[in-house]
């Protein structure tokens, strides 16, 4: 590995760990409700708040002409406005500040004739994704300014899935670079590396099974565990019509396919990790799989303690977090499993 790849996977994984606090930002806005506090979407001078009392009422009243402020929040006044704001405030100025953090070196790098020309368009393809993101992130909180003040879930999911996406790119990126040789392969590594990959994405389905939770907010109802209203699978799973619109518009069953999507994770997870103990791996690749199997038993005890007890925010945003940690590991045990270092990166690292 050369110098300049360590350098820029250096980088890359600090461009991930700012994706990772706009993550627990993002959380708690949503969980304090305060993504709808802003009405307006200024991406150049966004970066300034209201800084006096006439600024501060101004804001107020544009905000007092949503539906949130008219159907829900008809009592606040300016104080109790300006907490709410301030959370959606940094949330967007964040997001502002990653792709500052993404473009700045990005132009060093290039002008500096540190990238490789390979490395080029997926530098510029993490940028545009990166773009999309923020205007993905307005487009769901114009749903929930017009008639209903509520986000539509589809946006939230898409939002949500889409930083999940962009952050999974920049990561595997930013670790190929730093573990570049590629490993030497058998039957048992083949068949590993496509249990991960198909792993991975049944932690993807669950996380955007997880956004329709979070747009319903059906995490507040059925607070129990393992059973939703007395029963196993509750009686209102086929409530809507068409059937389909159950998988994305009814909060009992949204909520009981996200349970059944997080149990057959973690069970996903043991049988790929006793699998895993029956073969020989490299170190890299067995801390990898102990990493996946801590996390998805924590993630695990982490939702149904955010279940049983209404969802409180701090029990909310680490839930959310802990779905990209566990992400991470999944990720991390399909790139152990396909890339190796040398001896020569191995102690340097």
């Amino acid at each position: 590995m050369s110098q300049y790849d360590r350098q820029i996977s250096n980088w890359l994984l600090c461009v991930c760990a700012a994706i990772f606090i706009m993550l627990i930002i993002g959380g708690a806005t949503r969980l304090t409700h305060s993504g709808l506090s802003m009405v307006e979407w200024d991406p150049l001078m966004g970066w300034i708040p209201p800084v006096n009392d006439t600024e501060w009422n101004e804001t107020f009243e544009k905000y007092q002409q949503s539906p949130e402020y008219q159907k829900l929040n008809a009592d606040m006044n300016v104080e109790g406005f300006k907490s709410i704001f301030m959370f959606e405030y940094v949330h967007r100025v964040w997001g502002r500040l990653i792709g500052m953090v993404f473009l700045l070196p990005m132009l060093f790098f290039l002008f500096a004739g540190r990238v490789k020309r390979s490395l080029r368009p997926k530098l510029m393809m993490m940028f545009i994704f990166g773009g999309l993101q923020g205007v993905m992130g307005w487009y769901m909180v114009k749903s929930g300014l017009a008639d209903n003040p509520y986000v539509s879930q589809y946006r939230l999911t898409a939002h949500l899935l889409l930083a999940f996406l962009v952050y999974g790119y920049i990561f595997w990126i930013a670790m190929s670079l730093r573990y570049p040789h590629v490993c030497q392969q058998n039957k048992t590594y083949s068949l590993l590396k496509k249990l991960t990959l198909c792993l991975s994405a049944w932690i993807v389905l669950t996380i955007a099974s997880g956004g329709f939770v979070a747009g319903l907010k059906a995490g507040f109802a059925f607070n129990t565990f393992p059973l939703m209203d007395g029963s196993f699978v509750p009686d209102h799973y086929w409530l809507l019509e068409p059937w389909y619109l159950n998988f994305f518009d009814a909060i009992a069953s949204v909520q009981f396919d996200h349970r059944i999507l997080a149990e057959s994770t973690l069970i996903f997870v043991i049988a790929l990790f006793v699998f895993s103990k029956r073969h020989q791996l490299s170190r890299r690749a067995e801390k990898a799989f102990h990493a996946l199997m801590g996390m998805a038993v924590l993630q695990v005890i982490l939702g149904i303690s955010t279940l049983v007890m209404a969802v409180p925010v701090v029990l909310g945003v680490a839930h959310q977090a802990g779905a990209m940690i566990l992400f991470s590991f999944a990720l991390f045990v399909g790139h152990a499993l396909r890339y190796g270092e040398s001896e020569e990166s191995a102690v340097s690292s």
